[in-house]
């Protein structure tokens, strides 16, 4: 079997609880699910590994030349404007080879706003029907 040569890098911020990276864990194991034969990583901007800098150095280690990075952040903050393209760039600049494009947040997606509606919405009504 030969080595992915596409990855998917869902990048999160990162917290000191390590319970916070629980749902990101689940996530990524979604997503490796749906996506056989592209290799699937977690990165973080701080506070947890592995950052996004190692993340891609493993990544060009291993041959892989195409990687996009999704950021798992509700929206475009600070972290998405400023951090993450000079992130980016260094990376570009240290791996040549290694083609680095990054999607939007998720929580700019209409389908992902929809999905979090739907389970506000659901909620309302559990909370309504357990006496809460």
């Amino acid at each position: 079997m030969t080595a992915p040569t596409r990855a998917l890098v869902l990048f999160a911020h990162g917290a000191r609880d390590t319970r916070w990276r629980e749902p990101f864990d689940r996530l990524q194991q979604k997503v490796a699910a749906a996506l056989p034969g592209c290799e699937v990583r977690l990165a973080f901007l701080e506070l947890m590994t592995p950052v996004l800098q190692a993340c891609l150095s493993e990544l060009a280690a291993a041959g892989v030349a195409d990687v996009t990075v999704v950021p798992v952040f509700f929206g475009q903050g600070g972290h998405l404007r400023r951090d993450l393209p000079v992130l980016v760039e260094q990376c570009r600049q240290q791996y040549p080879a290694l083609r680095i494009r990054c999607a939007a947040a998720v929580g700019e997606s209409d389908g992902v706003l929809d999905a979090i509606a739907a389970y506000c919405v659901e909620s309302l009504g559990a909370a309504s029907s357990d006496g809460s």
